[in-house]
């Protein structure tokens, strides 16, 4: 009994441990046990980014049409949030912000194929987080 009381005692102080380490570092600065990197473990659904964001998705997979000029770029990654890769890998697409008017903050940023990326990440902060986009 004393044993099962303790193992709770030290897997609760290593939860709070993480959490602690994941607060103080930032959602940025933090890597989740198990993962290869910090943005495997902060993903969206695909049916939570906003209406907009999920048009935009669609969009990118048909092909457009998109509204803004730079939508479709070759994003840079000069933030080094998403995974290295060679440069033109990204591309980056606007998600319209109702009210907003330039193109707003929000955005996603998608690797490989133009019509058939391998992975897409959302950033609702112009860049200053990324979630990877899961259909």
């Amino acid at each position: 009994m004393a044993f099962a009381f303790l193992r709770s005692v030290v897997s609760k102080l290593a939860l709070t441990g993480l959490v602690l380490t994941a607060l103080s570092t930032g959602a940025q600065g933090f890597e989740w046990p198990g993962t290869t990197s910090r943005q495997q473990a902060t993903t969206v659904a695909l049916t939570e980014l906003p209406a907009e964001g999920q048009r935009t998705y669609q969009a990118i997979f048909d092909g457009g049409p998109f509204r803004y000029e730079k939508d479709g770029s070759v994003f840079g990654n000069r933030e080094r949030l998403l995974p290295r890769e060679a440069r033109g890998h990204y591309r980056e697409y606007t998600v319209a912000t109702p009210g907003a008017r330039n193109r707003g903050a929000r955005r996603i940023v998608c690797g490989g194929a133009l019509k058939a990326p391998s992975t897409c990440w959302y950033s609702a902060d112009h860049y200053a987080s990324f979630r990877r986009i899961v259909p």
